[in-house]
């Protein structure tokens, strides 16, 4: 039977969005419909404007969704109603996801990145019956409704700000699980973050959280390093100034911090987070980039390691209700990072995020 829907349509590259109603197919096996409360604007979704068109259009992006069940398919226990949280899709079923690591699922691009379909058949249409691609990470939040799957529709509690919660499910965990979960920040630890956008002021909560004693931020933003200091860093940088690491280890001592975490995906930046590590030390990457990275093979010597971390390491329906609990307890205030905008307004969104005006804008779809 299918639904009428609105949700903003990316049709080309350099295109507007468009709002526009669409027609929504029936929640399948293993599938959700999930009213949108409230969608985040990642940089994830400025893919959508990469040269070569490498999301496939007519498209409706967006993934970090949050709402309100409304129907469910077959073999769905959430009952309508039931409030959520929205994260990136996975098989369940390879062993990385059986693992507990399902950011590195083997199915990772085709159920996140492609947009499309896995099985080819559309599910979302136009007045004029041409297929929509929506199910960007399994979701496509920008819109008053989006089809998911039970493998990254997450229960919350009902007492929370649920059109607020959606940046849980992609940019805070990513920061937030990268320090608690996949480096295993521990008390007394040292750590610079390289960027303080939402990803690495998240980090920055959460070094707090973990009882680090040595935070560093860097970045070219002097507002965004303003906010890292009430947010926990112990030490801020400014990027744009010279030698870095050298400032860096005047802070720590000689040695070096223990943890680096790049969310910036710039060449340069990252050999200066390696660069700023112990001997010992360990850098995770975070940012997608597109620019090829040279590192000298020497600052890896001695123990240093490098590692690519995707949605940090967490399995989201552990991750997202800690993170809800840490927020609860005034421990992780994300919602300072927030600002909200109508649907409508997704242009604005999008260009006050790619300024720097916004850390984290929120879109909220037109009441019901």
């Amino acid at each position: 039977m299918g639904r009428r829907i609105e949700a903003a349509v990316l049709r080309a590259v350099d295109a507007p969005y468009a709002i526009e109603p669409l027609d929504l197919a029936d929640p399948g096996p293993g599938e959700l419909i999930v009213r949108i409360a409230g969608a985040g604007m990642c940089h994830t979704d400025l893919l959508g404007r990469a040269p070569g068109d490498l999301v496939a259009k007519p498209v409706v992006l967006g993934h970090e969704g949050s709402g309100v069940v409304e129907a469910v398919g077959p073999g769905v226990a959430l009952a309508p109603g039931t409030p959520v949280v929205l994260s990136f899709d996975s098989c369940g079923d390879c062993a990385n996801c059986r693992a507990s690591r399902p950011g590195n699922c083997a199915s990772m691009a085709a159920l996140n990145m492609f947009s499309a379909p896995p099985d080819g058949l559309p599910r979302a249409t136009d007045a004029t019956g041409t297929a929509i691609n929506n199910r960007w990470f399994g979701q496509s939040s920008f819109a008053t409704h989006a089809l998911t799957t039970i493998r990254n529709t997450v229960p919350v509690p009902a007492d929370v700000p649920l059109e607020l919660l959606g940046p849980l499910g992609c940019g805070m965990q990513t920061g937030a699980g990268s320090v608690l979960v996949s480096l295993g920040v521990g008390a007394g630890d040292s750590i610079a973050v390289f960027g303080t956008g939402a990803v690495g002021l998240a980090a920055v909560m959460a070094a707090r959280i973990a009882g680090a004693t040595t935070i560093i931020g860097v970045d070219t933003n002097q507002a965004r390093l303003d906010l890292a200091r009430e947010l926990g860093a112990t030490h801020v940088l400014h990027g744009g100034e010279e030698d870095v690491p050298g400032r860096i280890r005047a802070i720590t001592g000689p040695e070096g911090v223990q943890y680096a975490l790049d969310t910036t995906a710039v060449p340069e930046v990252v050999t200066a987070a390696v660069a700023s590590l112990r001997t010992t030390g360990v850098c995770g990457l975070v940012g997608i980039g597109t620019a090829e990275l040279r590192l000298d093979p020497t600052l890896l010597l001695m123990g240093r390691t490098l590692r690519g971390i995707i949605e940090g390491d967490v399995v989201p329906h552990l991750f997202i209700p800690r993170m809800v609990d840490l927020w609860r307890q005034d421990r992780f205030p994300f919602d300072r990072l927030i600002e909200t905008y109508p649907l409508a307004a997704i242009d604005q969104a999008e260009a006050d995020t790619r300024s720097g005006k916004v850390v984290k804008p929120v879109l909220l779809p037109p009441a019901p």
